[in-house]
C-alpha cells in the first residue's frame, strides 16, 4: 500500500509552533527541490502569479517528494478545472485566492470533493493524487488525503473573515497583505498600520471559527508579530526574491561603485 504525505492540516494539528514557508515562483523543479531541502517547513507553488503550468507543478511536486517539507499549490482561481486538475497532479494542499464570502469558500470546498459532498471528477487511476490506484480506498478517503486554504485578499474578506473560515471544508485561512493593500487604497504599503490592523482584524475572525490562519510577511519584524498575533503558518521569502537579492549583493561586493553606476544608465 502506497502512502501520502501528512497535508498542511495534519502539519499544523501536529505541532504547537508557527510553520515558515517558502514561496516558489520561478517555475523550475530545481529551484523547488532546492527550497525543498532548506529545512523550510513548507512550500507554496505558485500558479497565480508564477509561470508555472500543469506539467510545471508535476515536476515540481515529484522534486520535492523526497523531502520532508509540506507542498501547497496555489491555483490560478476558485475554478472546478484548475483545482481538479492540480489535485488530479498530486497535490494534496491546494490555496484559492481571492475568496471574499462565505459562499466562494462553499465553492472551493466543492470544486475539491468528490460527490456527494462536491462535484471534483473522477480520474484517480489515472493520476498521481491516487498513485495510479495504489493508494487504498483513494476515492472514498480522498477528503483525509486533501487540505483546503483559502485565500482572504480583500476588505470584504476581513469583515467575512469568520463565516469564511467556519466553512465546512475549509481548513485554514491566509491573508495576503499586498492584495488587501491595494483593495484598501495603499497599494505597496504591505505594512501600513491600516493594513496590519485589517489582518489582525481578519485573524480575529478567523481565529473565533476555530480554523488555523496564515500570513504572507517577507519583513521579519511583520512576520514575528503576526506570529504573536496568532498566525500558524507563514510565507517568509521566495525564491526569486532570495536570488534577486543575492545576486545583488554579490554585485555590490565585488563591483566597484563607479562600474556599477555606469551599468545601471544601460
Amino acid at each position: 500500500m502506497t502512502r501520502l504525505s501528512p497535508t498542511l492540516r495534519h502539519r499544523l494539528a501536529a505541532t504547537d509552533r508557527a510553520l515558515a514557508g517558502g514561496w516558489v515562483c520561478s517555475g523550475s523543479p530545481v529551484m523547488a527541490e532546492i527550497m525543498a531541502g532548506s529545512g523550510l517547513d513548507w512550500l507554496m507553488i505558485d500558479m497565480e502569479h508564477g509561470p508555472i503550468g500543469l506539467g510545471e507543478v508535476q515536476a515540481m511536486l515529484q522534486a520535492a517528494s523526497g523531502y520532508p517539507v509540506t507542498t501547497i499549490v496555489r491555483v490560478p482561481a476558485n475554478d472546478a478545472v484548475w483545482i481538479k486538475q492540480v489535485l488530479d497532479l498530486g497535490a494534496q494542499t491546494i490555496m484559492v485566492p481571492m475568496v471574499s464570502t462565505a459562499e466562494q469558500a462553499a465553492a472551493a470546498v466543492a470544486h475539491a470533493s468528490y460527490p456527494p459532498k462536491g462535484h471534483r471528477g473522477v480520474g484517480n487511476a489515472l493520476a498521481r493524487s491516487g498513485r495510479w490506484n495504489r493508494v487504498d480506498d483513494y476515492l472514498a478517503n480522498a477528503a483525509e488525503h486533501t487540505s483546503v486554504i483559502v485565500q482572504i485578499e480583500t476588505s470584504e474578506g476581513v469583515e467575512n473573515a469568520q463565516a469564511i473560515a467556519a466553512t465546512p471544508g475549509v481548513d485554514g485561512v491566509f491573508v495576503g497583505p499586498s492584495d488587501l493593500a491595494a483593495s484598501m487604497g495603499l497599494i505597496g504599503q504591505q505594512t501600513h498600520p491600516d493594513v496590519v490592523a485589517a489582518v489582525r482584524r481578519a485573524f480575529e475572525g478567523v481565529q473565533a471559527a476555530g480554523k488555523p490562519v496564515g500570513v504572507n510577511a517577507f519583513v521579519e519584524s511583520a512576520a514575528r508579530g503576526y506570529v504573536e498575533a496568532g498566525a500558524r503558518f507563514l510565507l517568509v521569502g521566495a525564491d526569486v526574491g532570495l536570488v534577486a537579492r543575492g545576486s545583488e549583493a554579490l554585485a555590490k561586493t565585488f563591483i566597484p561603485a563607479a562600474d556599477a553606476t555606469e551599468r545601471a544608465s544601460y
